[in-house]
């Protein structure tokens, strides 16, 4: 908190956010780390010692190369650095294969190719709205929306601790939607497919990305505007793109419920409504991913981040929203606060039970259970609040 009152009085405090989080990137090095370890380790060796022509048939290991092109020349372009780190982890043969220096370099990577993902979010935070900054630099929706997006618990645990690249991902997707904001549209479209070159499952948002530039930018220009908003009467596209993009998102993987949550975050700090579906879609996205930090010396690391994330996420944005109707209605309190019970039970009452060996799954079936309840429920509020939200209409002086 010193060095953010140092930050603020400097107007810093953006940088004090993004160095804080970095530090604890750090330390979160010595973790867990999961199969996809071994995965970009491979990818690595593939793409430095083979030519192009092999790189998508190479399959020595079983975890081969399967990302689009340009994750592959991403892969290509880390190996000549990692090449001064150790070598051996760059042959193909090497299955399985890990050192002190392999961990440091992967680690690094991915922590260091985060400040893409830092710089969309400063520029997500120029396209917020300043009508609800409060007094204290804490009750500004940029310095809330900052600390929800760099400090987000669904990315530090499944990057920095899981291990996958998602920041550097997101930091495309979130550098593509600002610039949507700024109307800077050809830019947008052009950064939204490099990042389909970059990972093909980003296509579910393709349509509504397809939809929006018609609306705002194919079908607008020396048009006149009742003609344009006549192509899309009932959804409320001129409020931005992240309503239009949500509103394609399909419930699928695990990691895409707390990546869901994340780009939510550019609309909860606009209107209580979104608020609380932030909140309700982020606290039971990021519970789902628990299951892939099951190792012991994990576990209080994960319930306390999320607990500080959690705690964090809910008091700043009453705040923010404290003039308007609570957040929450009793049954999402009681559904939210049923999540403590779940996870004593998971973690602390079922290993010491008779049905650990009989039913050795049950703990994940509860939790995917659960949270698929709070999930639907969350996307089902968002479908409800984007048909029936009157658009914003656009004045003849704007």
């Amino acid at each position: 908190m010193a060095a953010l009152g140092i930050a603020t009085g400097g107007r810093n405090w953006f940088s004090a956010l993004a160095l804080g989080v970095t530090l604890l990137k750090c330390l979160l090095i010595p973790t867990y780390h999961s199969t996809d370890f071994e995965v970009h380790r491979n990818w690595l060796a593939i793409t430095h010692s083979l030519p192009v022509s092999q790189w998508y048939y190479e399959a020595t290991s079983e975890w081969t190369l399967d990302y689009p092109p340009f994750f592959a020349w991403f892969e290509y372009a880390l190996s000549h650095i990692a090449k001064y780190f150790d070598q051996e982890m760059l042959n193909v043969h090497n299955l399985n294969y890990s050192s002190s220096r392999t961990l440091l370099f992967q680690r690094f990577s991915v922590i260091l190719t985060d400040e893409l993902f830092v710089y969309a979010v400063h520029e997500c935070c120029k396209c917020i709205d300043g009508k609800k900054a409060g007094k204290e630099l804490t009750e500004k929706p940029k310095f809330i929306l900052s600390v929800l997006l760099l400090w987000n618990f669904g990315l530090l645990i499944v990057d920095h601790i899981h291990f996958q690249y998602n920041g550097f991902l997101f930091g495309l997707m979130l550098l593509s939607i600002a610039r949507l904001f700024q109307k800077r549209y050809t830019e947008g479209a052009f950064l939204f497919a490099v990042l389909l070159h970059f990972k093909h499952i980003y296509l579910y948002v393709a349509p509504a990305y397809g939809i929006y530039l018609l609306r705002s930018y194919c079908f607008t220009a020396n048009k006149p505007e009742p003609a344009a908003s006549s192509l899309v009467p009932t959804l409320p596209f001129q409020e931005g793109p992240l309503p239009c993009i949500l509103g394609s998102k399909l419930l699928g993987f695990v990691q895409c419920f707390g990546q869901s949550a994340l780009r939510h975050c550019l609309l909860s700090v606009g209107k209580a409504g979104d608020a609380s579906i932030f909140l309700i879609l982020t606290t039971t996205g990021h519970y789902s991913l628990f299951p892939l930090l099951f190792t012991a010396p994990e576990l209080p690391i994960k319930i306390l981040l999320m607990l500080l994330f959690t705690i964090y996420s809910i008091s700043s944005l009453k705040t923010l929203f404290r003039k308007e109707k609570p957040l929450f209605n009793w049954m999402e309190t009681f559904y939210l606060l049923g999540l403590g019970p779940l996870e004593v039970f998971c973690e602390f009452v079922f290993p010491f039970t008779s049905w650990k060996l009989k039913y050795p799954f049950s703990p994940l079936l509860l939790t995917s259970v659960y949270c698929a309840v709070g999930i639907t429920y969350a996307w089902f509020k968002l479908y409800v609040s984007v048909l029936t939200d009157p658009p914003v209409r656009k004045t003849k002086k704007q």
